[in-house]
């Protein structure tokens, strides 16, 4: 008769074993390491295998798709032709958000309408349509109607606030005085709505979040007939004005990630010139406040400076930066060729891409921008800008080293050791206020059907301190309080404000559960 304990120690160990060599099989090197103390009697090191190549669709990194206020929600399954792949690929799946640059008019085209609660609204459609396909959206709202129409609500003006109309044959150009107390009634009603329903990480990517100016790019903004302007006054109300909006913003999207245009004349009546004296402190004010960074003039090397090099370079890894280019290809629209910089020939949207890709490098962005239209199509005639974004741009975080017990006794204490590297130019920016260190590393042990038995955070783990080139090494106790039996290990960066779900795709060519953890290595608990 076969004696019972002797089989099930036999069926255990083969199931370990099995597990063990799987291990192997599933993209890591694996090293025996010999026995430790707490109980343990033996460690793995696993080299887990990198993967520089896939898409990953993580917060405030990535490719962002934009779509113009016009369209209607099957625009984000556009497609194009990719030479380099020889078929048609779908824009959407290479991003990680979607753009609306939109109108207040039409989010709230009367006083207390919103069109996101209308299921048949265009742009409420539009919206909802980014979120059905799984990506967050982001938004800027635009105010100003001097070359665009009517982009704030007619309500508004029909309720007595004052506003200045630059052409008098367009009487519908209105643009607002800013400091007007109708207009701050009104628009600080809508911003507070806005952020009820997407002060939401899981809805909304960012907000750009100041939005007035001549297209909301936080220049040439308006407060007063140019006729009566004076420095002075100009210097006052533009001050006053940036930090009720970006207290507005800042006081109602507490979740969200909130960028600004860091323009040489943030909030002032001009679109270039010299640099304002008085612009980077305003930006650094609205960054103290919580606010990242985000720049519409790549590639335009005569309106992308030294000086916004040089701002970028101060807030690097301290705050993300997100870039749009500067020049629109499309023929009968900029002559691009003139650029100061030499470098972009007639009829090559390469060399300007190549531009684009060249100034967001050296500002190590975040985020590049899929904007509509011909710009979109040429980044995807130059794949392999569009890969080596994916690949090389933003933070692309993974673990190269982690050691692991393969057996422990119930009840006593695990030694993890693990470390990271971030392969991107970027950051991931856990420190910005509205995350607050939200994003840390953990195990799991996962049973053999990979339901997750017990989650440990390494508290001490801190992602925006990883930067190219340089790895982060943390040593994590855990106490294994499971009952006898086999398990898996497993591992990834979670959201510590959500029972510590996997949040961060991490660059592995591994095992993924549905959940999001990454296995390892199998756990025998005696």
């Amino acid at each position: 008769m076969i004696n019972k304990q002797l089989f099930s120690n036999w069926i255990i160990n083969f199931f370990l074993t099995l597990l063990l060599c799987t291990s192997g099989l599933l993209g890591f090197s694996q090293k025996n390491e010999g026995k430790s103390g707490s109980g343990n009697t033996g460690y793995i090191l696993l080299k887990p295998k990198y993967d520089g190549h896939s898409v990953l669709r993580n917060p405030l990194n990535g490719w962002v798709m934009y779509a113009p206020r016009n369209a209607d929600d099957t625009y984000w399954d556009i497609e194009y032709f990719v030479p380099a792949l020889g078929k048609k690929v779908k824009v959407i799946d290479y991003a990680s958000a979607c753009y609306v640059r939109t109108s207040w008019s039409s989010l709230n085209p009367s006083d207390g309408v919103y069109a996101w609660d209308d299921p048949n609204s265009k742009i409420g459609k539009l919206l909802k349509g980014a979120q059905t396909r799984g990506l967050p959206i982001a938004l800027r709202i635009v105010v100003d109607g001097r070359d665009q129409g009517q982009n704030t609500p007619k309500f508004v003006f029909d309720l007595g606030a004052k506003y200045y109309l630059e052409n008098e044959n367009h009487p519908d150009r209105q643009t607002p005085y800013p400091q007007d107390a109708v207009f701050r009634k009104y628009y600080t009603k809508f911003i507070t709505a806005l952020a009820k329903e997407f002060n939401d990480p899981e809805k909304t990517s960012f907000i750009d979040a100041y939005g007035l100016g001549k297209w909301g790019e936080a220049h040439y903004v308006v407060y007063e007939d140019p006729k009566m302007a004076t420095p002075e006054s100009t210097e006052k109300i533009k001050e006053e004005t940036l930090e009720w909006v970006t207290s507005l913003y800042a006081n109602t999207f507490t979740k969200v990630p909130l960028v600004i245009n860091y323009h040489r004349l943030v909030g002032h009546p001009e679109s270039w010139g010299a640099v304002n004296p008085n612009s980077e402190r305003l930006l650094d004010k609205a960054i103290d406040k919580g606010y990242s960074l985000r720049q519409d003039a790549f590639g335009m090397t005569g309106y992308y400076q030294n000086w916004e090099k040089d701002f970028a370079k101060k807030w690097n890894f301290k705050r993300p930066i997100i870039m749009e280019g500067g020049w629109i290809i499309a023929p009968g629209k900029h002559r691009y060729w003139t650029d100061p910089s030499g470098k972009y020939r007639e009829g090559h949207d390469e060399d300007v891409r190549k531009g684009e890709f060249d100034l967001s490098a050296e500002a190590h962005v975040n985020m590049m921008d899929f904007r509509a239209g011909g710009e979109t199509e040429s980044w995807f005639k130059s794949f392999d800008l569009v890969q080596r974004f994916i690949t090389e741009g933003g933070y692309r975080v993974y673990p190269d080293q982690i050691n692991l017990p393969q057996d422990i006794k119930s009840g006593k204490i695990a030694q993890i050791a693990h470390r990271w590297q971030n392969m991107g130019w970027g950051y991931l920016p856990n420190n910005i206020p509205q995350w607050n260190y939200k994003y840390k590393v953990a195990f799991a042990l996962l049973d053999a059907n990979g339901n997750v038995k017990k989650i440990f955070v390494d508290r001490q783990s801190e992602p925006s301190a990883w930067l190219k080139g340089t790895a982060a090494s943390y040593k994590l106790n855990a106490k294994v309080d499971l009952p006898a039996g086999i398990y898996s290990w497993a591992v990834a960066i979670v959201d510590t404000t959500k029972e510590n779900k996997p949040a961060i795709q991490l660059a592995l060519d591994g095992d993924l559960t549905a959940q999001g953890w990454t296995k390892l290595s199998a756990l025998q608990v005696k």
